[in-house]
């Protein structure tokens, strides 16, 4: 994981104006968010191992993926890049359900924290430089 410094860091937006405004730059809700907190994210590679994440945390009210008019205000944190490596083939891991004998096929990540190489480093500043072009300073 490595931090980006953004003049977004610190910035109270409205939730709904914040995801609308990220949308437009391929990010989506990470699916990590909760009632009070969560991360944009935007993946920069093609395989979906590089990611761009912007934290945030909720600092009224509550966020609710499934609500059109959520009143939620957030935070944002700092924004980072992170890079997970996946295993190639099937899970070893993965668990047999008893009922209807289904296979889990979705993996933990093998390196959670792999190293991120300059490269993505540099798209993400770019990607984040964008994002940060859509908010007035």
């Amino acid at each position: 994981m490595i931090p980006i410094s953004s003049v977004l860091e610190s910035r109270e937006q409205h939730f709904t104006e914040m995801k609308e405004l990220l949308e437009t730059q391929q990010f989506t809700l990470g699916g990590n968010w909760e009632y009070d907190g969560g991360s944009f994210d935007r993946s920069l590679d093609e395989e979906h191992k590089v990611w761009l994440r912007i934290p945030f945390e909720v600092i009224a009210g509550h966020i609710d993926n499934e609500e059109a008019d959520d009143e939620a205000t957030i935070k944002v944190g700092t924004p980072y890049v992170l890079k997970h490596l996946y295993r190639e083939g099937n899970d070893p891991e993965a668990s047999v359900r008893v009922v209807g004998a289904l296979f889990d096929q979705f993996q933990s990540p093998s390196n959670p924290d792999a190293e991120v190489e300059s490269q993505w480093i540099d798209r993400a500043k770019q990607a984040l430089n964008e994002v940060e072009q859509l908010f007035p300073h």
